[in-house]
């Protein structure tokens, strides 16, 4: 079920409400929007949608009265609606995009408990999906810190309003020019810290003196030089306000030191992606990863992980997914503002195309996947390879994805070259939680079902699933 491309919002009675507010009659309120008495009469009532024409003319006559009413959270829930309603899970479909558009205009208390609701069913679901996952794994329920943190993110939908927006005025404060000149001048100007080449020899990439000087490596490539730079700069800059988010976010001493580390490596980000500009052109480019590396010189690793953070209330990006796998198909970044939930321990489902992409660095590879419930989605792998500054060390090789879901394709460049109106390949997360019974991939059963081996019959796999209810 396509979300329309149009945005349509039925939030007519906060129209009533800043035409209260200002004391004005719906004639006076009309007559400065160009429309009629009786159509203006019908957006308060829930009857008419508001059109882009009648936003557009909210936002000139009533900056500030209409500014924190922003159309896309209509748009948004509209999306949340229909996730709801389109989940196989739960019995019948709802196929009719006019019948959710009428109980969101009619009684969008409702709509908006329906979505919230449908969202705690599935983070309960994901919940379930992890503790089978680790149990399976592990024999264990208890969390590592590594694990805590990769789950605080997580819960924090990857985006951190405090650092995001501090990152983004202190980006707004460079002038013109090479990023990594302004940064280091602000190193040297408020903190009296200087970039100097790091010592022959030392293995480190970034190496700190307190003394006032930051070490890097000079045979990084240029964007990971920028990156060690704008992560001395978040770190003295945020320093108080990443240990205090830190201490809140972590019950033990190493989770939050890897937190703060994390939150910095975030922080850094949005200092050179700042939020507004690197979202306006990420819509721009249809989120063409080279396109945006470009214009903000960062590395294609680091530009994929920062449209992954586009969660900003009022301000969102398409819902996307990152991850990053290393030759040995381990997980070592990511994250999923889409319904598709990654494998918390062990690999991910061979069938998906990252795997390809580590073996093949430097090519963009493009598939459109399909998880166990109907869902499809648009996903992007590459194959990187960050070098070593040696012939004994060898570089590290690995492949980052992105993707979103099909229904956001018009959006995403890389759906250009798939046909969507195709088969699509059947993915799951990982084989533990994969209820698929046919998949001749399957490395071993999942947690939730029973083993049927028949000595006289083989298939691609040496057992039959009989999943439990």
């Amino acid at each position: 079920m396509p979300v329309p491309q149009s945005r349509r919002s039925f939030d007519g009675y906060r129209v009533r409400a800043v035409r209260k507010q200002l004391g004005l009659s719906q004639a006076e309120m009309a007559r400065a929007l160009a429309i009629s008495v009786s159509y203006l009469s019908q957006i308060e009532s829930g009857d008419r949608p508001i059109t882009g024409n009648v936003l557009a003319a909210l936002a000139t006559h009533y900056p500030h009265d209409w500014s924190a009413i922003d159309p896309s959270e209509t748009e948004t829930l509209l999306s949340d609606v229909i996730d709801a309603c389109s989940d196989p899970s739960v019995g019948d479909v709802v196929g009719d995009l006019s019948d959710i558009e009428r109980v969101i205009r009619q009684h969008p208390l409702i709509a908006r408990r329906l979505a919230a609701l449908y969202a705690t069913q599935r983070a309960n679901l994901a919940q379930l999906r992890a503790l089978d996952d680790q149990v399976g794994a592990e024999g264990s329920a208890r969390r590592l810190p590594w694990e805590e943190v990769r789950d605080w993110f997580h819960a924090q939908q990857n985006y951190i309003d405090e650092i995001d927006r501090a990152a983004e005025r202190i980006a707004a404060e460079f002038a013109d020019g090479p990023a990594l000149q302004q940064i280091e001048a602000r190193l040297l100007d408020r903190f009296g810290v200087r970039v100097a080449p790091i010592a022959k020899g030392d293995t480190a990439i970034r190496a700190f003196d307190p003394a006032g000087v930051l070490h890097v490596d000079p045979s990084q490539p240029a964007e990971s030089i920028l990156f060690s730079v704008a992560y001395q700069l978040a770190r003295l800059e945020f320093g108080d306000l990443v240990a205090s988010i830190a201490a809140r976010g972590s019950q033990t001493s190493v989770g939050r030191q890897l937190l703060g580390a994390g939150i910095t490596n975030y922080a850094a980000g949005a200092l050179l992606m700042p939020y507004l500009a690197f979202r306006q052109a990420a819509r721009e480019c249809r989120h063409d990863v080279d396109q945006l590396r470009l214009q903000f010189g960062t590395s294609f690793e680091q530009t994929c992980h920062r449209l992954s953070t586009l969660q900003r209330p009022g301000a969102l990006g398409i819902p996307v997914f990152f991850c990053r796998v290393d030759m040995a198909g381990n997980i070592t970044k990511r994250h999923s503002a889409t319904r598709l939930e990654f494998a918390r321990f062990g690999g991910a489902c061979p069938l998906w195309v990252v795997h390809e992409a580590v073996a093949i660095p430097d090519r963009i590879l493009v598939q459109l996947a399909e998880t166990p419930d109907s869902v499809r989605y648009v996903s992007m792998a590459k194959g990187l390879v960050k070098p070593s500054n040696s012939y004994t060390r060898a570089p590290r090789r690995y492949a980052v994805a992105l993707g979103c879901e099909e229904r956001y394709a018009s959006a995403f460049v890389y759906a250009d070259g798939l046909r969507t109106d195709s088969g699509a390949t059947p993915i799951g997360s990982s084989c533990r939680v994969c209820p698929r019974a046919d998949c001749d991939q399957r490395a071993f059963p999942p947690a939730a079902s029973d083993l049927h081996i028949d000595p006289d019959r083989r298939g691609r796999i040496p057992y039959e699933l009989r999943t439990t209810p």
